[in-house]
């Protein structure tokens, strides 16, 4: 019979690694699929993901089962997540301009949402090839205060419901909804910005 998460961490809690290695199996793919959500970069999120698991080695008792262990472990990949993000911002300058193709550096790529470059809402000048929409927005993204990137990458990368945001961040619904509507709003003005017309986000 499989054992609870309840019996597994009081295993790990009396330092049984058999107890730890099984919920090691159960959660390190959820855990890692929610921090590459976030930091958008799979080596990254590999050392992410093994943190979280020593945290709950080393703090197991920490856990005070009010919520589900998932949501737990979770909670702690992306206060991981966004402290890696906040010295990544701190490091590095970020100009207006787009990087170079081929420039971007280790763990420091921002990904663009698939939303943000669909042909739905592509710009109507045809001169601007898709890489380049990408490369554009990609510095434009990467410019939005940390508090907006974060729940953008959340919403739309990491495909977590507003609820779900709202939850991870410790902060209400509305907050998100806003932080989430005025990222859209600086996206639409940075491309008015460049000269180029691109349709509304709403």
């Amino acid at each position: 019979m499989e054992q609870t998460d309840e019996e597994l961490v009081d295993r790990v809690d009396h330092a049984e690694q058999d107890g730890f290695s099984l919920l090691f199996e159960r959660y390190r793919a959820t855990v890692h699929t929610h921090v590459v959500g976030i930091v958008r970069g799979t080596a990254t999120a590999d050392d992410l993901t093994q943190e979280v698991f020593l945290r709950l080695w080393h703090r197991a008792t920490q856990w005070k089962r009010e919520a589900p262990l998932e949501s737990w472990l979770r909670r702690i990949g992306t206060n991981l997540a966004l402290n890696h993000l906040r010295t990544i911002r701190r490091r590095r300058e970020q100009p207006m301009q787009p990087a170079r193709e081929g420039h971007e550096e280790e763990g420091q790529k921002v990904e663009v949402p698939a939303w943000m470059i669909d042909v739905s809402t592509a710009a109507p000048d045809e001169a601007l090839s898709r890489s380049e929409h990408r490369r554009m927005l990609q510095s434009i993204v990467g410019g939005l205060p940390h508090d907006k990137q974060v729940v953008m990458r959340m919403v739309y990368e990491a495909h977590m419901e507003t609820r779900q945001v709202a939850d991870e961040l410790g902060i209400p619904v509305g907050t998100v909804k806003s932080r989430q509507f005025q990222a859209r709003q600086q996206i639409a003005r940075s491309w008015k910005e460049m000269d180029i017309d691109w349709e509304d986000f709403e």
